[in-house]
């Protein structure tokens, strides 16, 4: 795979956020600090670039949340100086939930992006009420895949890493001396227990990054890329408007 010069993408990134929120006139930003990979890079980044970044740890009924991804994000936050906040997000979840009930049958998936979506409320109530951006932490390989909360964890203010793999941000943050717990650990959007991406999706992110970058993938993989990228076109398409008069 085509090899980065960590340095120089640390620069520009850093660079170019600092130059986004002077123009932007904001105080700070903020960012779901989740305890995985991808939130790690863009809580370093954003960091580094305005000292005033905060990120919000929100678990949501999920044990993962509470244990190992909640220890996560505070390592983090702790090794980088970032600031972190905790808001449990599990009771408002039933609350909607009981509420959804009585007026529709849900679905597996319809619960699924609850939590999501909760989040991204959370994350903008913050930026609203103290002046922040909200940056965005998802990686190349799930925008392909449309691996992402439409409204939900895929709505964001800006985006540093969303040109990078899921592979490219595992040496990233190799680079950067991140916390071992969280490179080492399996990726998951933590919405259940015991849930991973790559089991969910049914391929691995090196398979789906060696299609990206390399422009090769064995055929069963290739198939099953294609299907979720062929599926989730409209989540990477500009909003359908009417084309009335200007």
């Amino acid at each position: 795979m085509y090899c980065r010069d960590w340095k120089a993408e640390y620069d520009g990134r850093v660079s170019w956020i600092r130059s986004l929120v002077e123009s932007s006139g904001v105080k700070g930003i903020v960012f779901g600090n989740s305890g995985g990979k991808d939130s790690a890079l863009v809580g370093i980044l954003c960091k580094a670039a305005c000292d005033n970044t905060v990120g919000i740890l929100m678990p949501c009924a999920s044990r993962r949340n509470f244990e190992a991804d909640a220890e996560d994000g505070r390592a983090l936050a702790e090794r980088f100086g970032i600031e972190a906040r905790m808001i449990d997000l599990t009771e408002v979840r039933e609350q909607e939930l009981r509420q959804l009930r009585g007026i529709t049958a849900l679905t597996d998936d319809a619960v699924a992006n609850i939590a999501p979506r909760l989040r991204m409320t959370t994350l903008y109530a913050v930026a609203a009420a103290e002046g922040r951006l909200v940056a965005g932490t998802g990686n190349r390989s799930e925008a392909y895949m449309g691996y992402y909360t439409k409204w939900g964890d895929g709505a964001c203010d800006f985006n540093p890493i969303a040109d990078l793999t899921a592979s490219e941000v595992l040496e990233f943050l190799r680079y950067l001396d991140a916390p071992s717990s969280i490179v080492g650990k399996a990726p998951s959007a933590g919405l259940f227990d015991g849930q991973t991406d790559e089991d969910e999706m049914g391929v691995t992110y090196r398979a789906i990054d060696s299609w990206l970058l390399e422009g090769r993938a064995e055929e069963k993989d290739l198939a099953v890329i294609e299907r979720y990228h062929r599926r989730s076109e409209h989540k990477r398409r500009p909003i359908p408007v009417y084309p009335g008069s200007v």
